[in-house]
C-alpha cells in the first residue's frame, strides 16, 4: 500500500489476531515455548501438514513470523526465517545448500567466524570452497567449477569493504545452476537489495543494523518460500538454532528506525572516512562513499549509501593500532558494529583471529588495520576523540 521505504519500515506487519482486535500498536510477544491444541485430531493434523497453526515455537512462533515477514518484505523476497544469530542463519542456509563434494565459491574476505564454518564444511564433511576475486563477471567466470552449488558473497566485505558485483555473480550462477547468497548486514536493505540484482537468498546479522541498540542477537535469511520452508523444517528444526521471541521482538522494535538511523550512518560514515583520508598518522582509508575507492562506479551502480564502517590502516602497523584503540575515550573498543554506540576493534586479534595470517592478508587484512563503525552520535565529538587518539599515536 505504501510505497516509500521510510514509510513502510515503520508500518512493518506488526499486528495480528487478538492484538488487532484490542487496538496495540505494538505486537505482543508470545513468550510461550508450547500451543495447545483443541483436541487431538487438531494436533495430529497441524504436525501432519494439514492444517496451519502454531505447534511449538522451535517450529513457528507468531512473534518471530512478524520479523520474519517484516525482514523478507524489506528485503523483497518471498519468505524469511529468524535464527539464534547471524551465524546460525548462515550456517543453517548452507548446510541446507550442500553435501559432500559440493563446491561453493566465496568472496575473498569474509567474517572471521563464516570462514571458520566454511573450513569446518571443508575439514569435516567434504565440501569445498574457494576465495576468490568476485568484483566482476570474468573474474567469476575463471573461478566457478562444474560441481559450484553455492555462490556465497559478503558486499561490502569485513572489513575490507571491497564490493562484489551482485548481477555478475546472479548471471553466472543462473547459468551453472548455483544459488547465490549475500550476506548483507553492512549495507542492510535501506542501502542495498541483493534479491533485486538477482540473488537468492540474504542472510542478516540481525543484531547489528536491524536491531540497531546492541541489546540483542538474532539472525535472519530471506528466499525463496519453498527453499525457506525447507530449511525451516529441517537445518533450523534439526539443528535447533531458533530465534527467542523476545529477542525478534526487539529487532522489531529497532527496525522501525532504520532509516533514519542509516541516514545517520551514512552521513557520519562519509564524513569521519573523508577526515581519516587526510590524517598524516594514516595510511589508507577503506570506504565505499570516498571518491577516491576503486570500485567507485560499482558502489554508485549498486548502493545508495555506504553505511557506517570504516577500515583504515595506521601507519606504524599493530603497535600504532593499539595505541590509537586505548586513547580512545568516545568510542567503545568492542567488536561489532551497527548501533547507537561508536565501536572500534582490531580484526587481525579479535574477529578474525580465527583466520590464518596468510590467509587474512591475501583479504586485505593486516596487523595494523582497525575497523570502526561510527555510531549515531554527533560527528563532531567522534571526530574529537579519533584526532586526539591520532595524534598522540602519531607521536
Amino acid at each position: 500500500m505504501w510505497g516509500k521505504f521510510a514509510t513502510k519500515v515503520v508500518h512493518l506487519p506488526d499486528t495480528r489476531g487478538e492484538s488487532e482486535v484490542l487496538g496495540s500498536i505494538t505486537p505482543p510477544i508470545f513468550q510461550t515455548s508450547t500451543f495447545v491444541f483443541e483436541s487431538a485430531e487438531q494436533g495430529g493434523r497441524r504436525f501432519a501438514g494439514e492444517e496451519n497453526g502454531y505447534i511449538y515455537s522451535r517450529l513457528g512462533n507468531p512473534t518471530t513470523n512478524l520479523l520474519e515477514e517484516a525482514v523478507a518484505d524489506l528485503e523483497g523476497g518471498e519468505a524469511g526465517v529468524a535464527f539464534a544469530s547471524g551465524m546460525a542463519a548462515i550456517s543453517a542456509v548452507l548446510v541446507a545448500l550442500v553435501k559432500t563434494g559440493d563446491h561453493i565459491l566465496v568472496s575473498r574476505g569474509v567474517y572471521g567466524c563464516t570462514y571458520g564454518l566454511l573450513d569446518m564444511l571443508h575439514e569435516r564433511f567434504g565440501v569445498e570452497y574457494t576465495m576468490s576475486d568476485l568484483g566482476a563477471e570474468d573474474a567469476v567466470r575463471a573461478v566457478v567449477k562444474p560441481n559450484t552449488k553455492v555462490i556465497y558473497i559478503e558486499t561490502p566485505i569485513n572489513p575490507t569493504m571491497e564490493l562484489v558485483d551482485l548481477a555478475a555473480c546472479s548471471r553466472v550462477a543462473r547459468e551453472i545452476g548455483a544459488t547465490v547468497v549475500v550476506d548483507n548486514t553492512f549495507a542492510t536493505p535501506v542501502l542495498q537489495r541483493p534479491i533485486e540484482w538477482g540473488a537468492d537468498v540474504v542472510v542478516h546479522s540481525a543484531t547489528k543494523y536491524l536491531g540497531g541498540h546492541g541489546d540483542v542477537i538474532l539472525g535472519v535469511a530471506v528466499g525463496p518460500r519453498e527453499l525457506m520452508s525447507t530449511i525451516r523444517l529441517t537445518t533450523q528444526k534439526d539443528i535447533g538454532g531458533v530465534a527467542a521471541p523476545f529477542n525478534a521482538w526487539l529487532v522489531l522494535r529497532g527496525m522501525k528506525t532504520l532509516e533514519l538511523r542509516m541516514q545517520r550512518h551514512n552521513e557520519t560514515g562519509l564524513a569521519i572516512a573523508e577526515r581519516l583520508s587526510q590524517d598524516a598518522a594514516v595510511e589508507h582509508v577503506y570506504y565505499p562513499g570516498l571518491k577516491s575507492f576503486p570500485q567507485r562506479e560499482l558502489y554508485l551502480r549498486q548502493m545508495s549509501g555506504a553505511g557506517g564502517v570504516i577500515g583504515f590502516i595506521l601507519k606504524g602497523g599493530y603497535e600504532a593500532g593499539v595505541q590509537f584503540m586505548n586513547r580512545l575515550q568516545l568510542c567503545k573498543r568492542a567488536v561489532s558494529l551497527g548501533e547507537v554506540h561508536t565501536l572500534v576493534q582490531h580484526p587481525a586479534s579479535m574477529t578474525h583471529s580465527p583466520v590464518p595470517r596468510e590467509v587474512r592478508e591475501s583479504m586485505g587484512i593486516s596487523d595494523g588495520l582497525v575497523r570502526l563503525a561510527v555510531g549515531i552520535e554527533d560527528v563532531e565529538d567522534i571526530w574529537n576523540d579519533i584526532e586526539q587518539a591520532l595524534a598522540i599515536t602519531a607521536k
